[in-house]
């Protein structure tokens, strides 16, 4: 099998200098991926994008599967991706789907908090683009589990 090079998705959304159009920046990658969810079951549709210490933006979509407990949420596709490219911590999390309110699922917030810079912020957005909500990561999950090293 030959080797595939890792890369960021889509491709158009690297930030290499976050501005301040980082929001901007994180909902278009966050939104593209959300097209391209698997979503079959519940057609309830999520993307995340997260930026990584290194400034790159990574996204991801839900996949749902049949044998429900098997599906996986956007943030775990998007927090896989930067590791796979070598990225280490996030800083910033955009989750965008649905109507109204929406936050990470208690899971992907433990996934955050354990790649994530301590002042690490989580937003989140209705599809349309409105009702952003933003939470510092240590208010989302106060007490994570931690491993001590």
């Amino acid at each position: 099998m030959p080797k595939q090079e890792a890369r960021t998705w889509p491709e158009d959304t690297c930030v290499t200098n976050p501005s301040p159009s980082l929001i901007e920046r994180l909902q278009a990658a966050a939104s593209a991926a959300r097209e391209h969810a698997h979503a079959p079951y519940s057609k309830f549709k999520v993307g995340a994008a997260v930026l990584d210490d290194q400034g790159r933006v990574f996204a991801g979509c839900n996949m749902e599967n049949a044998a429900y407990p098997l599906g996986t949420c956007a943030e775990a596709v998007a927090l896989g991706a930067m590791v796979v490219a070598g990225g280490k911590t996030c800083t910033h999390v955009l989750v965008i789907g649905g109507e109204g309110d929406l936050s990470p699922c208690g899971g992907c917030r433990q996934r955050i908090a354990e790649l994530c810079s301590p002042d690490c912020v989580v937003y989140a957005l209705a599809a349309d683009g409105t009702a952003l909500k933003e939470w510092k990561m240590a208010d989302l999950l106060p007490h994570a589990f931690e491993l001590h090293r």
